[in-house]
């Protein structure tokens, strides 16, 4: 199998069980080896009492774009910690996109940066994942 193909795999295996991403209305846009895109509409079920998007719904989008990028290998990973920092409100109707980009990977740990985007490419917020690999595999 190609990195490509394996990439691909692990992102249905995944995709499969993840009812959480699915509860919040996310999609997988593209994935690569390292790599993750997911979107989600904004929607009056994800706004807080200011009438913004609730900032755990744009971390939700985040961390999971970090799964699936340090996922991306057939190799189970979890996080480990992560850093995220809110950058611009969100607003009901915005379509956020985030993209998760390997930064590092060696042993058991890796580093991911994961950058939120309005439909209109403005950054919303910022996040910054480690993983750690654990024993198993996806499929």
């Amino acid at each position: 199998m190609t990195p490509q193909e394996i990439a691909d795999k692990s992102a249905q295996a995944m995709w499969e069980s993840d009812e959480a991403s699915k509860w919040f209305g996310m999609a997988i846009e593209k994935v690569a080896p390292g790599y993750a895109l997911m979107s989600l509409i904004i929607e009056a079920h994800h706004c807080n009492g200011h009438g913004d998007c609730h900032g755990g719904v744009s971390f939700a989008l985040a961390d999971s774009a970090f799964g699936f990028a340090c996922n991306s290998y057939n190799e189970l990973c979890v996080g480990q910690h992560t850093m995220m920092s809110y950058l611009r409100p969100v607003s009901k109707g915005d379509i956020l996109s985030a993209e998760a980009q390997e930064r590092n990977r060696g042993g058991k740990s890796g580093i991911y940066d994961v950058t939120v985007r309005n439909q209109d490419g403005k950054i919303c917020a910022e996040m910054r994942g480690f993983s750690r690999r654990v024993k198993g595999t996806l499929y």
